[in-house]
């Protein structure tokens, strides 16, 4: 079925702004890849804000939806190195199993994610951090736990690390393929999977904990 003008616009400008950034793409630019004219986005949206926004909802919110719902699964393991490694399979097995621009998935959709991210727009910062902030702030609590007595900015900048992998990951599986002289598959979602929980598993238990610290000081008083 041929999708409706309001669809062809949000698809449209997901596309644009995954190759040039929100700030050089124009309400116009959308209208004319949509074979629309510029009223039809004020009438539709309102805003290039309004249009982003509801973009991100769409979106995000499946997406996030099934994080929590396979963190909630993650949370009852009592072990805390299988629980970890469970949180960290909760956040990242979303992003590539939802593969289509409805479900939270696509490459386009994280591409544009990626750039808008970088370019530092207010707008886009603010619908950005009111798609994801509460999710992500869930998820460091769920991996601070697994790692008690670790330090929270060790946390925090660990999840960050985790999200980049993930980005570029999803959006360039080529260069993975491309590097290895193809012994690598990059397209292998379920190998990426893999890897990076598996690193982010290291990186994360890497984390110095206050169990430690008496045995340091304790060293360090005896030099």
């Amino acid at each position: 079925m041929r999708p409706s003008l309001r669809e062809t616009l949000l698809l449209n400008a997901v596309t644009l702004f995954s190759r040039s950034g929100y700030n050089a793409v124009s309400l116009r630019d959308i209208a004319k890849a949509s074979g629309a004219n510029v009223g039809s986005l004020t009438y539709h949206f309102g805003s290039k804000a309004n249009l982003l926004r509801e973009i991100y909802e769409r979106h995000t919110k499946p997406m996030n939806a099934r994080r929590l719902e396979l963190l909630g699964e993650a949370r009852r393991i009592s072990n805390p190195d299988e629980r970890l490694m469970a949180v960290l399979r909760a956040y990242v097995v979303p992003a590539f199993t939802s593969s289509t621009e409805s479900d939270g998935g696509g490459a386009e959709f994280t591409r544009m994610r990626a750039v808008l991210s970088a370019e530092g727009n207010p707008d886009a910062r603010k619908i950005i951090a009111d798609a994801f902030d509460e999710t992500s702030r869930v998820f460091i609590e769920a991996l601070a736990d697994c790692v008690p007595g670790a330090p929270l900015e060790g946390v925090v900048w660990r999840s960050q690390f985790l999200l980049g992998a993930l980005y570029y990951a999803l959006i360039n599986p080529e260069r993975v393929t491309r590097l290895s002289g193809g012994a690598v598959d990059g397209e292998d979602r379920e190998a990426a999977v893999n890897q990076i929980v598996e690193a982010s598993y290291a990186s994360f238990r890497s984390l110095p904990t206050e169990a430690a610290a008496p045995e340091s000081s304790t060293m360090k008083g005896k030099n």
